[in-house]
């Protein structure tokens, strides 16, 4: 399950088995510094082995998949871990228009797509294509998620906020986070904190329950190449002492920023620009599975980069 998708402590709800897990996204946890490719070897393409300018990334741990926003190719395709090649589950007949983020609901019978050249979120029936419903229209949105309760949060690039509609709601949302400046993608916990890749300000911001005004909790200093600077944050999953990883995708680093610090420590990363298994060429979202190995979207290099825990 998406690890950016329940709560700061990461509790997984695996339904179809009656089962639930807790795993816990430690400070002091490291990453082996070079990275496997497990999907995308084969250079820029559109056939199934290749990606495109992929953006968003949704990990399912527990049936060893993950979905991919292959947003230069249009589509979202499943890919199982260990094959050489990925299923077009969206977007094979044109439909959708650089799809930038995906997630699934919590029956893991439809995808949630953030369809942004259509300006559209848009719920996707892995299991009848007929019954496609567009969920929030007019939207350039981004960076999705939903929380435990079943309530979808949505970034909007234009109007530059984060919206909220809770489950079954209809209409125009809630705005639960704006002053942004191009937000990209989100994270949100149990108590409903918003946290936002305020990019285009090289900042992420903490907006709590129905709060005026946001917090810096990394970067805030200006672009740049230092530890207390960020430029163009995208993909960001906070941990339950609220560690913020975030893919700062213009340094081509993942770095994490602890609560109260005034700057960060590079996780992966941070070897400059390059397609060697321990760089990246700007990179997007950022995920993890159950044992906290981490999984990172490496988007000129149109590959996802699997880094394991170094134990």
């Amino acid at each position: 399950m998406k690890l950016r998708s329940v709560s700061s402590s990461f509790v997984y709800y695996f339904k179809d088995q009656q089962l639930a897990c807790r795993s816990q996204l430690k400070s002091n946890i490291k990453w082996k510094p070079n990275a496997k490719t497990i999907a995308g070897k084969n250079d820029v393409g559109n056939k199934t082995n290749q990606l495109k300018a992929p953006h968003g990334i949704y990990v399912d741990y527990l049936k060893q998949y993950i979905y991919i926003a292959d947003s230069g190719n249009h589509r979202i395709l499943k890919w199982k871990l260990g094959e050489n090649n990925g299923q077009v589950v969206a977007g094979e007949n044109g439909e959708l228009n650089y799809p930038v983020d995906v997630i699934v609901d919590e029956n893991n019978k439809d995808l949630i797509i953030c369809d942004i050249g259509n300006r559209r979120v848009i719920r996707w029936s892995l299991e009848n294509q007929r019954n496609n419903k567009i969920i929030v229209d007019n939207i350039k949105c981004f960076g999705l998620m939903i929380n435990e309760n079943g309530d979808l949060f949505v970034s909007d690039e234009v109007n530059n906020e984060v919206k909220r509609w809770r489950k079954g709601e209809q209409g125009e949302g809630t705005i639960v986070a704006n002053q942004l400046n191009h937000p990209i993608f989100i994270f949100v916990d149990r108590q409903e904190t918003v946290y936002v890749s305020d990019s285009w300000n090289h900042r992420v911001m903490k907006w709590v329950k129905d709060a005026k005004e946001g917090t810096v909790v990394a970067g805030g200093h200006g672009i740049g190449r230092g530890l207390n600077q960020l430029a163009y944050p995208y993909g960001l999953i906070v941990n339950e002492v609220g560690d913020v990883f975030v893919a700062d995708s213009g340094n081509s680093r993942i770095i994490c920023w602890s609560p109260g610090s005034d700057k960060g420590r590079v996780v992966v990363g941070g070897n400059g620009n390059g397609q060697r298994s321990n760089q990246f060429h700007h990179l997007r979202e950022l995920s993890f599975d159950f044992e906290n190995n981490l999984y990172v979207v490496d988007y000129e290099n149109h590959r996802i980069q699997q880094f394991e825990v170094d134990k």
